[in-house]
């Protein structure tokens, strides 16, 4: 793998949810500054639209709209100079999904509960070829306990949810296959990720004998890390964002050796695709605040609702 990496940004406030656009711009969410901000080609950041408490994951959908999953904010510590997200925020009320009109900033709450069960900390979406998307709930930490939390699916137009995965280990990224037909959910703590056939929009296919619901876990890497965001690329690899040891752990549903690039900041957080054949990776190093890019060696899978 090509090490030369590029500082496309700097001075940015937990960074994460990158899109590389089609006119070469990369919008992101500052987690910690409760925005969804626009990075320009040459390195200048422009605050798109005020979302407050914490989005997190971002992602085009249908109309151009952005999406995002707003996790309702967390506590930030300060450690020689690097910031790192705590527990809940004292102010948080509950996490959400947003719609962003990317020309106006506005920003509109679509979902704020499922079944009537509250959303906890949504953390990650992913749009499909029919216009609806999946989103992981994280959940939110406390001193003493945590929430359970599952996967979702929803429609764009606010027209439906429900819980579809549950319970999972702190769901974090969430992917599709370059031809749609299987999903893919990390586990931050566990290091985990799940891999579940899907039989249409929304819908599970299948079932085994560990997993009722037909999930499979996929081979991956020895040692202690925590996984984060994640891409898909052309060729199948699941490339997952890896906290502690900070770096891109890719894992192949077909088994194949899974592999790592590390990256300079343990908390590297997300990963997407752009630039011509989309083989260029950009990057997210949250705890020092900076979005790079680098050459991969395999193409991104096209996202759906967004043409590079």
């Amino acid at each position: 793998m090509n090490q030369e990496l590029n500082v496309v940004a700097t001075g940015l406030k937990f960074p994460e949810g990158p899109i590389a656009m089609p006119d070469g711009s990369v919008l992101l969410v500052e987690i910690a500054r409760g925005t969804l901000s626009r990075v320009e080609p040459g390195g200048k950041v422009e605050v798109v639209a005020q979302t407050g408490g914490g989005p997190n994951g971002a992602a085009i959908g249908p109309g151009g709209h952005c999406y995002i999953c707003n996790n309702g904010g967390f506590d930030w510590v300060e450690r020689r100079g690097r910031i790192y997200p705590g527990d809940q925020a004292a102010d948080y009320t509950g996490g959400r999904i947003e719609r962003v009109n990317l020309g106006t900033g506005a920003v509109e709450t679509i979902y704020e509960a499922a079944d009537g069960v509250r959303l906890c900390g949504p953390n990650d979406l992913v749009f499909d070829a029919h216009g609806g998307f999946w989103f992981t709930d994280h959940g939110k930490n406390r001193p003493r306990d945590r929430d359970r939390t599952g996967v979702f699916y929803a429609k764009a137009d606010g027209s439906h949810i429900e819980e579809v995965i549950f319970p999972l280990e702190a769901p974090n990224g969430i992917g599709l296959s370059p031809d749609g037909d299987e999903l893919y959910v990390a586990e931050t703590p566990t290091g985990r990720l799940w891999a579940w056939p899907l039989a249409g929009p929304g819908k599970l296919a299948g079932e085994r004998a560990d997993r009722p619901d037909g999930g499979r876990l996929l081979r991956g890497r020895q040692g202690y890390f925590l996984f984060d965001s994640l891409a898909v690329a052309a060729d199948g690899g699941v490339c997952i964002a890896t906290i502690i040891d900070g770096g891109v752990t890719t894992v192949y549903p077909d088994e194949r050796e899974p592999k790592f690039v590390p990256m300079p900041d343990r908390l590297t957080t997300n990963v997407c695709f752009g630039g011509e054949d989309l083989t260029t990776a950009y990057i997210t190093l949250s705890s020092t605040g900076q979005l790079v890019s680098m050459p991969w060696d395999t193409p991104g899978a096209p996202l759906n609702h967004l043409n590079v």
